[in-house]
C-alpha cells in the first residue's frame, strides 16, 4: 500500500507529489486505520551489557525496522543524536535506489543511519528504544501495513563491539520474553549504506498530516516521548536538504 503512494512521489516534482500524495493517501486513510496501525510500544529492560564511550566525539550505527519515515522520526527526537539519515543497507550501491529497492530483491533494507554522541547516549540505549518504540522486532520481513524484506527488522553495525553488544542485547531480551515472540532481528556487519532520495528525508516532520505518518509513525514519537521523556527532543535533528548524498 505504502509503495504505491511513495512511487506516485517519486514520480512528480515536491510540490506536486504533496498534492498527489493527498489524494491518495486519503483514499487509503480508512484501509490503514482498520488494518494496521503503529505496533504496539512497551518498557523492556536497559541492556546489561552496553559500550563504553571512548574519546572520539560521534559514533554511527545503521538500523532498519520497516519504513524509514518513522525510523528516522523516532531518532531524530532523540537527545545525543547528531543526525539521522534515511538510506538503504544490505545491497549494492547500483541498486540502491527506492524503485529498485521496492521489488524485494536487492538485498537492500530500508534504514536508518544514526550519528549520535557517544557521551550523551550509549549505542545500547539507542537500541533499547529501537527495540521498544522504533519497530516490533518479532515482525519477519515485514512492519505494519508494509511488507517484504526490504522492511525487515536488521542491525548494521559498525564496529565488532557494537555487534556483540546488539548480540547480548537480543540475547537478553528472547531470554526474559520480553516480547510474546522471538525476536526476529539480524544483525548484518560490514554493510554499506546509501543515503535516500531527497523526497524521504525528514518525511515524517515535513508531512505531519499524511494519513500513513498519522497512523503509523507519529505514535512512535509520541510513545517516545512517553517512554522515553529523559531522551525527548521537542525540535527534531533534520537532515539538511545539501546532506542526503552519499
Amino acid at each position: 500500500m505504502k509503495d504505491t503512494i511513495r512511487k506516485a512521489l517519486s514520480h512528480v516534482a515536491r510540490p506536486a507529489a504533496f498534492a498527489v500524495g493527498a489524494v491518495l493517501l486519503a483514499g487509503v486513510t480508512l484501509q490503514f486505520v482498520g488494518h494496521a496501525s503503529a505496533e504496539d510500544a512497551r518498557v523492556i529492560p536497559a541492556p546489561a551489557v552496553d559500550e563504553k564511550p571512548g574519546s572520539g566525539s560521534t559514533e554511527t550505527t545503521v538500523l532498519a525496522g520497516g519504513c524509514f519515515w518513522g525510523v528516522q522520526g523516532v531518532f531524530q527526537h532523540v537527545n545525543g543524536v547528531i543526525s539521522a539519515t534515511s538510506g538503504y543497507a544490505g545491497g549494492k550501491k547500483d541498486t540502491a535506489q527506492y524503485e529498485t529497492v521496492s521489488g524485494g530483491d536487492t538485498g537492500h533494507a530500508e534504514s536508518v543511519r544514526i550519528v549520535f554522541d557517544p557521551h550523551k547516549v550509549s549505542y545500547g540505549h539507542l537500541l533499547q528504544i529501537y527495540f521498544s518504540v522504533a519497530h516490533d522486532p518479532t515482525e519477519l520481513n515485514y512492519q505494519g501495513p508494509d511488507s517484504g524484506t526490504q522492511y525487515r527488522s536488521a542491525i548494521f553495525p559498525t564496529t565488532a563491539e557494537q555487534a556483540d553488544v546488539a548480540k547480548a542485547y537480543i540475547g537478553q531480551l528472547n531470554h526474559a520474553k520480553v516480547f510474546d515472540a522471538a525476536i526476529v532481528t539480524k544483525i548484518e556487519p560490514e554493510r554499506q549504506f546509501y543515503a535516500a532520495e531527497g523526497y524521504h528525508q525528514n518525511f515524517l516532520t515535513m508531512n505531519p498530516n499524511y494519513p500513513y505518518i498519522v497512523v503509523n509513525d507519529l505514535p512512535k514519537v509520541k510513545n517516545l516521548q512517553r517512554l522515553f521523556p529523559g531522551d525527548y527532543r521537542s525540535d527534531p535533528v533534520l537532515v539538511a536538504a545539501n546532506a542526503s548524498e552519499n
